[in-house]
């Protein structure tokens, strides 16, 4: 990664921060707290990062919260938290609250993770399932009931399903590809929750269950649960792995992990710093917690983002359409929509 410096005044001192050497800098005398919440799939490598940081600036205090993406970012939008951890983009609706409440934003792309399906280790018959088989499953307008509906050689048992709350990025993901602009949405008899070990939970302890959530929680989970192999768009069946979802092999499960940093909150010193040694550690993080990390030209993108103080969103065009493409086309500056 380039070498970025960042210039923090703090007590009349102005003190000059290399990316390459945040460790050996002397931060103990920074006091202050950061306040993060949102998505309980980025809240793992915030927690490293919290973790981590507190050993160079023990002073400063960062609580992570888990209430979801589209929770954390109700928060954020009021401009009640410093970060706002994601699972996917900013929403139009939500870009739009924070235009109304004055909260500007940096967009900071931090992971790569890959949803994955998972099952009990007690289930013996999915290994592989198509994107067609998922949405009968998932989807609304078909609901299959049992596992023989699904496919007619599978056990007559009822199917049982744990996801991840309507207010998590997971959970808005899975249904942008199960539904995506149809008239139809998930079905609504799913236990749901936001919390990804209650998931865990009721997966490994169902053998006629199906869930889904962040790679990360599965990693740490393998004693317990299954992944199921996803078939991707050229027919291939293929399990998310660190190699698979970097890839973009393991389609259409892979996406990008993000924070959102409040623009104002960001000239604060002990916030300057964190996120400063949250992206210098980013992909050491990432791949610490079970996750993927980022090209460093996109590590790159983003500190230059971050010393510059350019806000906004790469996810939507002006006019409300949103941008599609690979990460790498889509988080340039030429992109950004404030």
């Amino acid at each position: 990664m380039k070498t970025q410096h960042l210039v923090l005044w703090s007590t009349g001192l102005a003190l000059v921060v290399s990316a390459s050497s945040l460790q050996a800098q002397d931060f103990s005398k920074l006091r202050g707290t950061v306040v993060i919440d949102g998505s309980s799939t980025v809240a793992p490598i915030s927690t490293e990062a919290a973790s981590m940081f507190s050993e160079i600036s023990p002073n400063v205090s960062v609580p992570v919260g888990v209430s979801g993406t589209g929770g954390g970012f109700k928060r954020f939008t009021k401009g009640e938290t410093d970060i706002s951890d994601a699972s996917r983009p900013i929403k139009w609706k939500e870009f739009q609250q924070c235009k109304e409440n004055q909260v500007e934003f940096i967009e900071i792309p931090v992971a790569y993770d890959g949803l994955t399906i998972i099952t009990s280790r007690e289930n013996d018959f999915v290994d592989t399932l198509t994107v067609d088989q998922l949405k009968q499953i998932f989807r609304g307008d078909t609901m299959a009931k049992k596992w023989s509906d699904v496919d007619a050689s599978w056990p007559d048992m009822e199917i049982k399903i744990f996801a991840p709350g309507t207010d998590s990025g997971t959970f808005d993901y899975f249904k942008e590809i199960m539904v995506g602009k149809e008239k139809t949405t998930i079905r609504g008899d799913m236990s749901v929750s936001e919390d990804d070990n209650h998931i865990v939970t009721g997966v490994a302890n169902t053998k006629n269950a199906i869930g889904f959530l962040g790679a990360a929680y599965y990693f740490e989970n393998t004693d317990k649960l299954k992944c199921v192999k996803i078939v991707n768009p050229e027919g291939v069946a293929v399990e998310p792995t660190p190699e698979s979802i970097e890839s973009g092999e393991y389609a259409p499960f892979s996406r990008p992990l993000f924070i959102y940093i409040n623009r104002k909150s960001a000239k604060r010193p002990e916030v300057k710093v964190f996120v400063k040694y949250y992206l210098e550690n980013a992909a050491e993080m990432a791949e610490a917690v079970g996750y993927v990390g980022l090209p460093d030209d996109i590590y790159d993108t983003a500190i230059m983002h971050f010393d510059e103080g350019i806000s906004g969103t790469h996810f939507w065009k002006a006019d409300g359409e949103k941008a599609e493409g690979a990460l790498s086309d889509i988080y340039t500056e030429k992109n950004l929509v404030r």
